[in-house]
């Protein structure tokens, strides 16, 4: 918007040596056009914003006269008051000059002479080109947030244009004042998010949208009045413009949008954890990374970590109690049920946690007092989620830095993969419960050993039965008794198939390096199967 500080550097003015007499501190008022007149009662005239130009032929000389055109003015919401000198005076009479300082009207003398049609040419074109400049950039907006919701953007889009189109920080919360997300601005983020809920909670909400000069906040609702559950907030040091307030808004109806379709009432908060845990995973030493994931809940100070996975009981396909029959979600409703879980488990205990689904498991990120044993809390809040329904959890070993933590989050993943399907029991398993398991987990991706597998299994790939007698009968070696039972066969038959199987093997089982071959191998499959076909 054109103020009168910009009006005083056009080179239409400047030519004609303007001098500020009075109202200094107020040249950022805007102006909205210029009137020129020698009328000493053209107040009642002007609209706000207009800028009077005068050479001061008709204006009285009395002083109080004087004083009584600037009241008029300033009255009249004039944004200032421009004497050319040399027509009738060759300096401006000191009563207009002290009562426009004390009415803060700024009061410029033009020293030479200037046309006044080439001054009001000057400001009506910039200012066609402001209201040009802010049409397209409406439009910009107007499409963008259109385009978005019409291919069903996701909060992280809306958010990225929110943040592009403003130029600043911008912060969505929820109802509680917490921080879902943000995108920083260019201004120190620590600074703009510091003592985030209790400098919110002082923002009112009466109005859908509201400027807060104490913070620098734009704050919109998200949602209506009555069923709103956050709010946009975007940085604006200064009073926003009105395409600031349009990309709030029509940046709130989005996301407000998208709720609205979303069937979970968490979406946000899991999109978030999501992105954080795979950023984690992926980029675990970036900066701004590590600062969002502060501000969605994992303190940073005085903290351990532990990395958890998780599964239905019975294994990645089991689909949990409660969801056969009709109307079942199957595995991936499970898996998702699951996350609730996890997240109500959490709030119940006060753990701060990351949770998000990767596939038919379940990974986890607790921030755990540095000082503390991290296996008892784990163990509780494992006991509340199994209280919900039977879960197989798997932990990894602590870690004492953000950065690290790809680490206990991929040794608990290759420690629920190397747990039998059958698992069941609500007690956390470590590295140190698998064995030799855990090992070929955490050497599963390493060509070699799946070299090994394969050569080991070749015989036996389109014999399934033979396969499971061979695994049954290694691990109960030197009971035949137990195995036949632990297979449902008779005792003739267990024998009849484990000389079929010496005999596709070439080998006989009596050789303990033998056994021990074939079992890592069957136990690796089973760690990681061999892809069909």
């Amino acid at each position: 918007m054109l103020s009168i500080a910009e009006v005083l550097r056009m080179p239409a003015v400047r030519s004609a040596e303007p001098e500020v007499l009075a109202g200094a501190a107020q040249l950022d008022r805007p102006v909205h056009w210029v009137h020129t007149t020698e009328l000493a009662d053209i107040g009642p005239l002007l609209r706000g914003g207009d800028l009077v130009l005068t050479t001061g032929i008709a204006l009285p000389d009395h002083d109080a006269t004087l004083a009584e055109f600037a009241r008029s003015l300033s009255d009249s919401g004039a944004a200032g008051l421009f004497v050319e000198l040399g027509r009738r005076w060759t300096a401006v009479p000191g009563a207009l000059t002290a009562r426009c300082e004390e009415l803060g009207l700024p009061l410029v003398a033009l020293r030479r002479e200037v046309r006044f049609a080439a001054v009001a040419q000057a400001v009506g074109e910039r200012l066609v080109d402001d209201q040009v400049a802010e049409l397209r950039a409406a439009q910009r907006v107007h499409e963008t947030f259109t385009e978005l919701s019409i291919t069903e953007a996701g909060p992280d889009e809306i958010l990225a244009a929110a943040q592009r189109l403003s130029g600043a920080a911008v912060v969505l919360e929820s109802e509680q004042h917490q921080i879902l997300d943000f995108r920083a601005g260019p201004e120190d983020a620590t600074v703009f998010l510091d003592d985030w809920a209790r400098r919110s909670r002082n923002v009112g909400s009466g109005e859908r949208t509201v400027w807060d000069p104490s913070n620098g906040w734009l704050v919109t609702r998200v949602g209506r009045a009555e069923r709103g559950w956050g709010r946009l907030v975007i940085g604006a040091a200064s009073a926003p413009s009105q395409r600031l307030i349009a990309v709030a808004e029509r940046a709130a109806a989005a996301l407000a949008m998208h709720r609205l379709h979303d069937r979970s009432r968490d979406s946000q908060v899991r999109r978030v954890h999501h992105e954080l845990l795979l950023g984690l995973l992926t980029q675990p030493g970036d900066g701004d990374l590590h600062r969002r994931v502060e501000v969605a809940g994992l303190p940073r100070e005085g903290r351990q970590y532990v990395g958890l996975a998780l599964r239905p009981a019975g294994g990645p396909g089991s689909s949990g109690p409660g969801s056969s029959g009709p109307g079942s979600s199957g595995p991936v409703g499970h898996v998702d049920d699951l996350v609730a879980t996890c997240l109500s488990a959490a709030a119940r205990l006060r753990m701060p946690v990351l949770v998000s689904a990767f596939g038919t498991e379940v990974r986890v990120l607790a921030a755990l007092p540095v000082r503390a044993d991290p296996g008892r809390p784990i163990e509780r809040w494992a006991e509340v989620v199994g209280r919900r329904a039977p879960t197989v959890v798997a932990a990894g070993s602590p870690v004492s830095e953000l950065q690290a933590s790809a680490r206990t989050l991929l040794e608990a993943s290759h420690v629920l993969g190397a747990l039998p399907v059958a698992t069941t029991g609500a007690s956390v398993h470590r590295l140190e419960d698998v064995h030799v398991r855990g090992l070929l987990a955490l050497l599963a991706d390493d060509e070699r050993v799946r070299a090994f597998v394969d050569r080991e299994l070749e015989p036996l790939r389109h014999q399934p039965e033979l396969a499971r007698t061979a695994l049954v009968v290694i691990e109960h070696w030197g009971n035949k008794v137990a195995a036949a039972e632990a297979l449902n066969l008779s005792r003739p038959v267990l024998y009849d198939r484990i000389a079929k199987l010496e005999r596709l093997l070439g080998r006989s089982l009596a050789d303990a390096e033998v056994r021990t071959s074939l079992h890592l191998a069957l136990l690796g499959d089973l760690v990681h199967p061999a892809p069909v076909g």
